[in-house]
């Protein structure tokens, strides 16, 4: 098991419930097979860049062990929810 780290960016237009739903569907994605050791929603902020004409975002920071199977389905998962504008999973050097 290595140590992984994932910061995703919802969409500003998703509801409330709705990011919570999606928040919860990604810790069960790293739940399955891994750990989390640390996880924050770090609420609404501004993008460095316009994406698709979106100027906000939802940003989530997750700490989390896993192997590398299950950081795999994670991405592919990442990759084809709507919700998600821009994602990035690092494997955390410390």
């Amino acid at each position: 098991m290595r140590k992984y780290e994932v910061m995703y960016i919802i969409r500003p237009d998703v509801e409330q419930e709705a990011v919570q739903a999606t928040v919860e569907k990604f810790q069960g994605i790293i739940q399955n097979g891994g750990e989390i050791t640390k996880h924050d929603v770090m609420g609404k902020r501004r993008l460095a860049y316009e994406i698709n004409k979106i100027r906000d975002g939802v940003y989530v920071l997750v700490n989390f062990t896993a192997t590398p199977e299950v950081v795999a389905e994670l991405e592919r998962i990442l990759k084809i929810s709507d919700e998600v504008i821009r994602y990035l999973i690092t494997k955390d050097v410390a």
